[in-house]
């Protein structure tokens, strides 16, 4: 079944269509190889032979024909020269001297460069070997022929055919069985992860994909959907636990509003006992919709409905803003509330929920700091985009809890006599995400500081430009 999987699959084919890519190049190679080397070869030797054959007519120049055919007569006796051709012949193209008997046949006596062969040069060789020569009209009418022997060349060439069918052969079996050995193990990583797939629709979500501990990518892959399948069990277990903390938030107001009503249908009431009965009510009715209400804002946020509201907004001035609101808040608690930074911190985002985010810091540093401490709340550019910091000097967040405050209705234990749902912080953090920006929390020593990090946004940059040309800064 495996084998069958293998012949059928894509990555098959693709190899065998990468192995027919590659075998053209490598032919490509080797031909460039042959022609530049056999180009290269045979450039030396021609220019050897031209060199030779210019010392000679310097020769003929100097001591006419008799020096010339002494000269051709030593060349032709120097084992040295070994493959070296002469010919000198008269004007009817009788040899006069050198170490051809006579004037090849079928040669032209035309002056230039020829590949011919002659069969009086090495007789007892199994096949004519080739010679390469260059011919020259005197000016008393002799032609002189200087040339060597190119068929070690030749043989050269043989060689290199050999090699360059031998390599492509060798190739072309090592890139197949390769293909078909590299996807068969890919098709078998490829079965254990869809048996997984199989085993998690039909026994949950607790099964995964086996590692084989070789680091490569597949393992890299199979622990990448671990992990996604351990977010998605985290998920569905925060599912649970929200709707759990969401009918133990709603029993006690619940509760509280059917004991009010139980105790006032069993006793006399007056106008104020029923105005005092109204308010509560209304006040507990009100605080279970505040909480559906947040609820459904951060069910809408990490859908990512609201990013058609994005628009370039100006942090610090939503920051001086938020701190506004809180002026009074903060001033009855005794606390000192106080915004910095730059003036303009342009980024892309939600206004609305960018007010609402940093709103919920703000009220957190106020309600769980210090009694008559301080509030800074910071906005900065920087180099990679732009930067929240609101800090506190209360006591802070234990560091073994901060994995699990932005987790709806968690609440730390010292909180839990504050008003408030455990919301706030799970829409910042719903926020951030939509932004794609991230959180982190920090030491104040002593206190908090909750810093948001934005990216920098393409289209803030070119309004930079245009805001700064507007007198103090103001938004046009």
């Amino acid at each position: 079944m495996l084998l069958a999987k293998t012949l059928r699959s894509s990555t098959l084919k693709l190899a065998l269509i990468c192995i027919a890519i590659f075998g053209v190049a490598v032919l490509a190679l080797f031909g460039y190889v042959y022609w530049s080397t056999s180009t290269y070869v045979l450039g030396r030797a021609d220019g050897a032979i031209a060199a030779e054959q210019a010392a000679l007519r310097k020769t003929y120049e100097r001591g006419g024909r008799g020096a010339l055919v002494a000269a051709i007569a030593q060349r032709a006796a120097d084992k040295s020269l070994d493959g070296a051709v002469y010919l000198l012949s008269d004007a009817s193209f009788a040899p006069v001297a050198g170490n051809l008997k006579a004037w090849p046949a079928g040669l032209a006596p035309t002056a230039g460069w020829q590949t011919f062969t002659a069969p009086d040069w090495k007789p007892d060789a199994a096949a004519r070997p080739r010679l390469r020569a260059i011919i020259a009209t005197l000016p008393d009418g002799d032609h002189l022929l200087v040339g060597r022997d190119i068929g070690d060349l030749a043989a050269f060439a043989g060689k290199i055919d050999t090699a360059l069918l031998l390599g492509l052969s060798l190739i072309f079996v090592l890139a197949g069985v390769a293909s078909v050995t590299v996807t068969r193990r890919t098709v078998g990583r490829i079965e254990s992860v869809n048996a997984t797939s199989r085993a998690i629709m039909q026994r949950g979500l607790s099964e995964r994909i086996p590692l084989r501990g070789t680091r490569d990518e597949w393992d890299q892959l199979a622990g990448n959907l671990n992990m996604m399948l351990d977010r998605i069990e985290a998920l569905m277990g925060e599912v649970k636990q929200v709707t759990d903390n969401v009918a133990h938030d709603l029993r006690t107001p619940l509760t509280r509003i059917r004991g009010r009503l139980e105790k006032a249908s069993v006793r006399p009431r007056g106008p104020e006992e029923d105005q005092a009965l109204i308010n509560d009510t209304l006040a507990e009715l009100d605080g279970v919709l505040r909480m559906f209400a947040s609820l459904t804002r951060i069910s809408q946020i990490e859908t990512g409905d609201r990013t058609a509201a994005f628009r370039t907004v100006n942090l610090a001035e939503i920051a001086r803003e938020v701190v506004e609101l809180f002026d009074a808040a903060a001033e009855e608690g005794g606390v000192r509330l106080t915004a910095e930074g730059d003036a303009h911190v342009l980024i892309t985002g939600d206004r609305d929920l960018l007010f609402d985010a940093m709103s919920n810091l703000v009220d957190n540093a106020i309600k769980h700091g210090r009694a008559a401490g301080f509030v800074a709340v910071r906005v900065e550019s920087r180099p990679t985009g732009a930067a929240i910091a609101v800090c506190d000097d209360g006591p802070g967040i234990p560091e073994h809890e901060i994995q699990h405050v932005f987790k709806r209705f968690y609440r730390l234990e010292r909180s839990r006599r504050t008003p408030g749902n455990g919301l706030g912080l799970s829409l910042v953090a719903a926020v951030a995400r939509l932004h794609g920006a991230h959180i982190e929390l920090r030491d104040n020593a002593p206190g908090l500081r909750v810093h948001v990090y934005f990216p920098r946004a393409v289209t803030a940059a070119a309004d930079t430009q245009e805001l700064a040309a507007v007198p103090n800064g103001d938004p046009p």
